[in-house]
């Protein structure tokens, strides 16, 4: 098959590196990758939010398969327009898209088919947004309504913080993201990411995962995309992933198809965990970053026939084989992330590491110059590595880190420390 993956960070490395070890794939493409993803696969130069550039480029370069990675293409209807130019297509269509560019609606969703979450209300102006705030106290959960790159989200632990982000949002911090505003109760507990294939009927759990959102370590500090994560999540017990499905979202399939959106792609389900239940946080319409790192190395050359059983409608005949074994990924991040950042500093001395089934440096944002790679982005690269247990993993990831010579970069020295 020729397939063609769209985006350019670790997500996509990840799953390129994944699909590029399957025998169905003849040709890769990727568009418009980075450094990392150019020595596994071709790199292509298209507008990946232009759906009719989409599908000439797949005419041209006759693509079999059409994988779909960030959310901005999801939610400007790429999906919509490759399914309907007759192109096998992996991802949602923008309108089942939008449980993760609408704050909103998935609260809608989830109202119709009860799947348990946090109470809320929705706001368009910010006078009574600042009241309700004041009339609930803190900790309160201030959200951008829209897509706002994995930054939306303000968990707000006195009132004052959270009138601060109600004024960054109606001020326009997130642009149009914040046109409206969800303000949620806060909800305690820990934090997991289960992720689901949905064709729109059939559902397949493949695999739980763990993020460290905040950028210092002991989960402290401002939000980020994501400084590291691992698999599996031991917090998400079998018991759990149960519930989750019953609850949540075989509900929400149910729901989407009910209003003539069947969602059809990966549905990654944010859950809180608290005394034995779990409760919605959100929904992402895409795999996670950087959890997909950790999904891939741990799931190898299978995920590609995982995602074309999910595109061809033939989840009810498959099945995940997993090893019992752990990954963990570790983000390097320029300084000054997740603010104002600096880009074209030298990174020295990936070439010496390995690459291999069981470690991979994944590139998030990287270029390459002069045959030097350069930092391209805030964050940067993925060191991640599987173990037998989670504490090897982890120290195989960071003694990569520790060979890698980025004095402009930083990471986390603590990614894994809630399960270990």
């Amino acid at each position: 098959m020729n397939i063609l993956i769209l985006g350019s960070g670790g997500r996509e490395h990840a799953l390129a590196w994944a699909v590029k070890q399957n025998p169905k794939t003849d040709r890769l493409i990727v568009a418009p990758g980075n450094a990392g993803i150019a020595r596994v696969a071709d790199c292509a130069d298209i507008d990946i939010l232009d759906g009719s550039a989409v599908v000439s480029f797949c005419v041209e370069n006759a693509i079999d398969f059409v994988i779909i990675g960030p959310e901005a293409p999801l939610a400007a209807g790429v999906a919509d327009a490759t399914r309907a130019a007759g192109l096998l297509t992996f991802g949602p269509s923008a309108e089942a898209a939008r449980l993760e560019a609408s704050k909103a609606f998935t609260k809608e969703v989830c109202d119709a088919c009860a799947a348990p979450t946090a109470a809320y209300a929705r706001f368009t102006e910010s006078a009574p947004a600042r009241a309700h705030v004041q009339a609930q106290g803190a900790p309160i959960v201030v959200k951008a309504d829209g897509l706002a790159a994995g930054k939306g989200v303000i968990v707000a632990m006195s009132v004052d913080e959270a009138l601060a982000a109600i004024d960054d949002m109606f001020g326009g911090e997130f642009g149009a993201a914040g046109a409206e505003v969800v303000i949620e109760d806060f909800m305690a507990g820990e934090e997991a990411s289960f992720f689901i294939l949905t064709d729109g009927v059939n559902a397949l759990p493949i695999g739980t995962a763990q993020d460290h959102k905040r950028v210092g370590e002991g989960d402290t500090g401002p939000n980020t995309g994501g400084m590291g994560a691992y698999s599996p999540a031991p917090v998400l017990t079998p018991a759990l992933q149960q519930q989750a499905m019953e609850q949540i979202v075989l509900p929400t399939i149910r729901e989407m198809a009910r209003r003539g959106t069947p969602y059809q792609g990966v549905l990654y389900a944010g859950l809180m965990i608290d005394q034995g239940q779990c409760r919605l946080v959100e929904y992402n319409a895409r795999f996670g970053d950087p959890e997909t790192q950790v999904l891939m190395m741990r799931l190898g050359a299978q995920a590609l026939d995982l995602l074309l059983a999910c595109a061809e409608g033939r989840l009810d005949q498959s099945r995940v084989t997993w090893a019992e074994d752990h990954a963990l990924t570790v983000v390097m991040a320029a300084d000054g992330y997740p603010g104002a950042y600096t880009k074209g500093s030298a990174i020295r001395g990936l070439e010496a590491l390995p690459e291999t089934s069981s470690q991979m440096v994944f590139h998030a944002g990287t270029a390459s110059r002069d045959g030097q790679i350069l930092a391209n982005g805030g964050r940067v690269l993925n060191v991640t590595a599987r173990g037998a247990s989670l504490a090897e993993a982890q120290t195989r990831a960071y003694a990569m880190v520790d060979a890698i010579d980025w004095p402009e970069g930083f990471c986390r020295r603590d990614i894994g420390w809630r399960a270990l």
